[in-house]
């Protein structure tokens, strides 16, 4: 009886892409705004930080060990534009609450890095809109 080990592969070349970089520094700038609102006090502002945190890590895990090309059964890039696109939004949106409405220094410069953060998920939503074009096989789309 023979058992077959399958080790998983790291894919170094995607830190070193665009993608890679700008999925990096969100996860940096994510973690800042995270200790800011902490030491603020806001719990609000701390559950949005970290539930953005563990989608950004979950997909960088997803794209490090190149799990989208076992997991086939969604479009991982699509996935990733509409979590950029949203979290665009909601980060915007939030960065303005706590710019306007904050009662100490960690509640401001949790904003200014919210905002900060927003305008990377516009740069990662630019990005990957380039990337998917709908006109070609899957593979190709998400080797890119």
């Amino acid at each position: 009886m023979t058992t077959k080990q399958t080790a998983m592969e790291v894919d170094t070349a995607f830190l070193k892409s665009r993608r890679g970089i700008v999925k990096v520094t969100e996860m940096v700038t994510l973690f800042v705004a995270f200790v800011c609102f902490a030491v603020a006090s806001t719990p609000k502002y701390i559950a949005a930080t970290a539930l953005e945190f563990f989608i950004t890590s979950l997909l960088l895990v997803l794209y490090l060990l190149k799990l989208n090309k076992r997991l086939t059964f969604f479009f991982w890039p699509l996935v990733d534009v509409l979590n950029s696109v949203f979290a665009s939004v909601y980060f915007i949106t939030l960065s303005l609450m706590a710019m306007t409405s904050y009662i100490n220094t960690g509640m401001l410069i949790g904003g200014i890095m919210c905002f900060l953060l927003a305008v990377l998920l516009c740069a990662e939503s630019c990005i990957l809109f380039s990337i998917i074009t709908f006109n070609r096989p899957r593979t190709e789309t998400q080797n890119t």
